[in-house]
């Protein structure tokens, strides 16, 4: 087991270190978009203390998703259990339990951005990178199985 573990942290460091700008944009998008303990009314608190904002400025985001489960699940994306999706984006095969934070009070700044919080089940596309990072959260996306 730790011979397993060693090996895939080697290679984790390996993939990362031919590819150094892949951490940090995983790491954002870690930050921004996955928190399994997400709830629609938690928004703005959560939100306020990540920071989240327009990139390089202290305008409000008019949209943040959240999704609700752990970072290796979200992955798993990445490989078997994503597809090719529209622009180089990778579409989830399952659906995910996600929040979407709308901006209730548009030309805010940072801090006072206020949102409303709504939950639902949705397929999702992100963009992957270093062989299996996410590093960009596109969209939610509506399936109806036929």
């Amino acid at each position: 087991m730790r011979i397993s573990f060693a090996c895939l942290l080697l290679l984790a460091a390996t993939v990362l270190s031919q590819e150094p700008h892949i951490l940090p944009r995983y790491q954002k998008f870690i930050d921004q978009h996955v928190n399994g303990q997400m709830s629609a009314t938690r928004c703005t608190e959560v939100i306020r203390n990540k920071r989240i904002s327009k990139t390089g400025s202290n305008e409000c985001k008019e949209f943040n998703t959240f999704i609700r489960a752990n970072t290796n699940h979200i992955k798993t994306i990445c490989g078997s259990a994503g597809e090719p999706y529209t622009g180089g984006m990778t579409k989830s095969l399952q659906p995910f339990d996600i929040v979407v934070c709308e901006l209730r009070n548009q030309q805010a700044r940072h801090p006072r951005c206020e949102y409303r919080g709504q939950a639902r089940t949705r397929r999702i596309a992100i963009a992957c990178e270093g062989g299996g990072y996410p590093v960009h959260f596109e969209r939610d996306i509506i399936h109806f199985d036929h």
